[in-house]
């Protein structure tokens, strides 16, 4: 049995407006569903660490027991022979020279004596060969004491160069770690700098993708929200019309949301007996 239905239709400019909103809002879903989304929310869009970054983790990891060097080589100043590398391969040839020339010195005392026991009438007597013997016990003596002066000298001087070196090493030890670490601290501070740039450009670039992505479906929105105000702003025009009994599909289709919604809006229906 067929209804007689009146049908309050919009002016012909609002239908017009009406179809080309749904068919705008179908093509953006059709658009939307064929897009690839994996190259907006699949790319990599997390920043990489810095080329600085990488730098400051090798230099930190080279730098792990960076201070044994000097460490062993301030022991190796301060052990039991530890002066001998800083001693003078010199001084032996100054000592010799040295007694040498002192030996010299007492072979010319030693003739100062004959001289004196000439003088004296007592050349080849006791008094001179006591005056000799005496002269050269204290020539020897004297001679020891110059050898051992000379050496100890030595040995002081190359001990005082094995204590400036155990200090240096050991500042060294101290000092290079420390001087690695700020470059280390230098080198992550730029490099994370850089990196959060890099952060920054590729959630901009993520976020444009997604507005491009989005950018027909919210205008074909902003556009059926047009639509719908024009709809309530014009008074339509009764027409009546006869139509069969709508199927079970078709009342399941039309008790549907969205765009059925939007059809239902275009085409109110007033039904009468």
């Amino acid at each position: 049995m067929a209804i007689s239905e009146t049908r309050v239709r919009p002016p012909e400019f609002i239908e017009a407006a009406g179809k080309t909103y749904l068919e705008d809002l179908s093509s953006a879903v059709g658009d939307f569903k064929g897009a690839d989304l994996s190259k907006v929310y699949g790319a990599q869009n997390v920043a990489g660490l810095d080329p600085l970054q990488q730098q400051a983790i090798k230099e930190l990891q080279s730098g792990i027991g960076a201070y044994e060097p000097y460490i062993q080589a301030a022991g190796a100043a301060t052990g039991p022979t530890g002066y001998q590398q800083f001693m003078s391969p010199y001084q032996q040839d100054v000592i010799n020279q040295t007694l040498s020339e002192y030996d010299l010195q007492a072979q010319k005392g030693l003739g100062n004596i004959s001289q004196s026991a000439i003088a004296s009438g007592a050349f080849g007597g006791a008094r001179e060969g006591v005056a000799q013997a005496e002269y050269m016990s204290n020539s020897d003596r004297n001679r020891a004491a110059l050898n051992a002066q000379l050496l100890g000298q030595g040995f002081t001087q190359a001990n005082q160069l094995a204590q400036n070196q155990f200090s240096n090493q050991m500042n060294l030890a101290q000092n290079v770690p420390a001087l690695q670490g700020q470059q280390v601290a230098g080198l992550t501070t730029l490099g994370g700098a850089l990196q959060a740039q890099r952060q920054n450009e590729l959630t901009a670039n993520q976020q444009l993708n997604i507005q491009n992505l989005n950018q027909p479906l919210t205008a074909a929105q902003q556009y059926g929200s047009g639509v719908t105000q024009l709809i309530a702003g014009y008074p339509g025009k009764s027409i009546q019309e006869q139509t069969p009994n709508p199927s079970g599909l078709q009342s399941l289709i039309s008790a549907g949301s969205g765009l059925a919604g939007i059809y239902r809006t275009l085409n109110p229906v007033q039904k009468t007996a």
